[in-house]
């Protein structure tokens, strides 16, 4: 009598491609920023406030929400730029953008209270997290020669 074994069958799993990576960190982290903002919404007198025309300490105006729809339009455009410029100018532009985001992301957090702390640090530090995943990301992504690399000629007689 023989025994089958089985073998599982191993998933298929290619390289995903540093663009694809940069583009769905980017994509996470505009749809946790976007929504923090919106669970935001649901903080005792946060209406209240929206109501009487300021949002953190600042009166709401045409240059307050053009400055709010700019920071969420930049990881918007990444998602997209990520995928689509150049790999050398997609590295740089990852990497500064990412590092901009770092102080942009930990303000939010500037004069809440502790009551507040776990929303908060959860939101920011995954934030954090997943610009930390981009800036790595973007900083190995690898280089390939820029002459293809083929059969070194050394022999003289051809």
């Amino acid at each position: 009598m023989t025994i089958r074994t089985r073998t599982p069958n191993v998933l298929d799993d290619p390289p995903i491609p540093v663009r694809a990576k940069l583009a769905a960190a980017w994509t996470s982290f505009m749809f946790l920023y976007i929504y923090v903002d919106y669970f935001h919404l649901y903080k005792p007198g946060a209406m209240d406030d929206i109501q009487a025309g300021v949002v953190f300490e600042f009166d709401i105006s045409p240059a307050l929400m053009t400055a709010f729809l700019a920071l969420i339009a930049i990881p918007a455009l990444m998602v997209m730029l990520s995928m689509t410029l150049p790999a050398r100018v997609n590295r740089a532009t990852n990497l500064v953008v990412a590092s901009l985001y770092i102080p942009v992301t930990v303000f939010n957090a500037v004069g809440e209270s502790w009551d507040w702390a776990s929303f908060y640090g959860l939101s920011i530090g995954i934030e954090v997290l997943i610009l930390a995943f981009i800036l790595r990301f973007a900083w190995t992504w690898s280089r390939s020669p820029a002459v293809p690399a083929g059969p070194a000629s050394t022999d003289l007689r051809q």
